[in-house]
């Protein structure tokens, strides 16, 4: 099941993508689901109904990130490899964890917005995992019983505020519009194995990334048990797990990075792609 947000920012409505990827309301049918949304009985609820029995989306409208903006946008440092050595950085002993500011939180097609002042804007195609249920001390083996999905995300990143402004990660990557999520949030039941996943990124219709998420240091399962030790992950929470090589400021000899008026597409395989513009903030 692929479910979606539409409508203006701050009024989205759920809806559901049918076969023919028309988008259904579910509106009317909501009304008679019980349960904390994204919780396991929710989700089976809604598998019930048949989405071409559902109205259909016959006017265009905003389609907005797929869930309500969560409590906890957590991000995983350096979690490839291949990205941790074109950045100059080393294999972490374990996860480097930060949490994105919630001004971040954005659309899978509205506008990026580049800092006043930014110098290096950049890219970061990341599997993000969506969590249905409550997690605090969760293991390994029981994580993905807490997981109710999978989505695309763009950890967009202001390089020079990351790393040359003093302090932690956060200034580079929390500013507005900053975490594009969606275009849709997959149910865990379409996406067997989580750790066989194309990621890609084009710039102005060149390929940046292309990455596989079975390259990932650490996975999904250890991602979710080893956030859950620190943070409490509530419905609707996404933890970001890491971007393959080919951001822009691992490009040699010189670094890359956006400016006003570019086109960016990202994706991960079976999840949807965004597209959007760059903008002045």
């Amino acid at each position: 099941m692929k479910l979606l947000r539409f409508g203006d920012v701050g009024e989205e409505q759920w809806g559901v993508l049918d076969a023919e990827g028309g988008i259904r309301n579910l509106a009317d049918a909501l009304v008679g689901v019980t349960g904390d949304e994204l919780s396991p009985d929710w989700l089976a609820q809604l598998q019930k109904f048949d989405p071409a029995t559902l109205p259909i989306l016959k006017t265009e409208r905003r389609i907005g990130p797929p869930i309500r903006r969560p409590l906890n946008f957590v991000c995983v440092g350096l979690n490839y490899a291949d990205h941790a050595a074109e950045t100059g950085g080393k294999i972490p002993k374990e996860p480097i964890l930060f949490l994105k500011s919630l001004s971040a939180f954005s659309g899978p097609y509205d506008d990026i917005k580049i800092p006043r002042g930014s110098k290096k804007t950049d890219w970061e195609v990341e599997l993000g995992v969506v969590i249905g249920t409550r997690a605090s001390y969760v293991s390994e083996a029981e994580a993905m019983d807490y997981v109710a999905g999978y989505c695309t995300v763009n950890d967009v990143s202001e390089r020079e505020y990351q790393s040359e402004r003093a302090g932690t990660w956060d200034k580079g990557k929390g500013c507005e519009t900053f975490g594009p999520v969606g275009p849709y949030l997959v149910t865990k039941d379409e996406v067997p194995d989580p750790q066989n996943l194309d990621l890609w990124t084009f710039v102005d219709g060149k390929r940046m990334q292309h990455g596989n998420t079975s390259t990932m240091v650490y996975g999904v399962k250890h991602l979710v048990s080893y956030v859950s030790q620190f943070f409490v992950l509530h419905p609707g929470d996404i933890i970001a797990t890491g971007t393959p090589p080919g951001v822009g400021l691992g490009i040699k000899p010189e670094p890359i990075f956006l400016k006003p008026g570019q086109v960016l597409k990202v994706g991960v395989q079976g999840l949807g792609e965004q597209k959007y513009k760059t903008v002045e903030a």
